[in-house]
């Protein structure tokens, strides 16, 4: 059975407690919208609180450690964030990549113990304008995957579920722009093709790949329409219930037709 479409919202530096209004809204509209899976990833101070508040949603973080504990001044682990109410961990994000200098390996270390600590994982690949300019944009995410995606002894049975790829073009993030459907769809079928080759047909077959980049209510059918696209990483448009569940709706008539 194939998985409902699933928007996340990352709030990233966003949110205080006057926030959780906003959560509870969202959760409230999620509670009418169970076509689509919808999940909000808030600073570290709000994951408890929303997951107190939410019924419906899901509530994540936007990183964590790969280490269980110690001497990290200022990080949280994968079990910190299970126990604070988290269900899920965004990883590899763009601006974890450039500001804090992490690496693929770092990443696919985090990944594994998110999924130690039994987090689903939301793994993000992207490339540069110039990357793209350059032509070398597939390569690039495609070698950026190949080197931070978790790897199994022996793949879970419900490794589709715990494993999402976020693609988010760097030069889209925030910037109001957005890749064309045809460069979606190209990006997205070729790391369908690297999923499947990695995992097997009947795991990354089945496996969501949401695209992020500057996604509106305006422009989110077109986008969730794409072949391949199971979904959306929101960032701006997240932190209202009003553009966020507007996104969530195109979802779910997407999903219906």
């Amino acid at each position: 059975m194939p998985l409902r479409p699933y928007i996340v919202g990352n709030w990233k530096m966003h949110g205080t407690r006057a926030m959780l209004s906003e959560a509870r809204a969202i959760d409230r509209a999620a509670q009418r919208h169970m076509k689509v899976e919808v999940a909000i990833a808030p600073p570290y101070t709000l994951i408890h609180p929303v997951h107190r508040e939410a019924e419906q949603i899901a509530v994540g973080a936007q990183d964590c450690h790969h280490e269980e504990g110690g001497a990290h001044t200022g990080d949280i682990s994968a079990n910190m964030v299970a126990d604070a109410g988290g269900k899920f961990v965004i990883l590899g994000h763009s601006e974890r990549r450039e500001n804090h200098g992490e690496t693929d390996a770092q990443i696919k270390a985090k990944a594994n113990a998110a999924l130690e600590a039994g987090l689903r994982v939301i793994l993000c690949c992207g490339e540069s304008e110039k990357t793209r300019d350059a032509g070398r944009a597939v390569a690039h995410v495609k070698k950026q995957l190949n080197a931070s995606l978790p790897t199994f002894d022996e793949q879970p049975e419900d490794l589709r579920e715990r494993v999402t790829v976020a693609y988010e073009p760097i030069w889209a993030i925030g910037t109001g722009k957005t890749a064309t459907v045809d460069d979606i769809a190209e990006m997205h079928g070729e790391i369908r093709a690297l999923l499947i080759k990695l995992y097997g047909e009947e795991h990354g077959g089945e496996m969501r790949i949401l695209y992020g980049g500057s996604v509106k209510p305006e422009n989110a059918s077109e986008i969730l329409s794409t072949p391949d696209v199971g979904g959306a990483l929101v960032g701006g448009a997240s932190l209202t219930a009003d553009s966020f569940m507007g996104i969530a709706l195109a979802a779910g008539e997407t999903a219906e037709g």
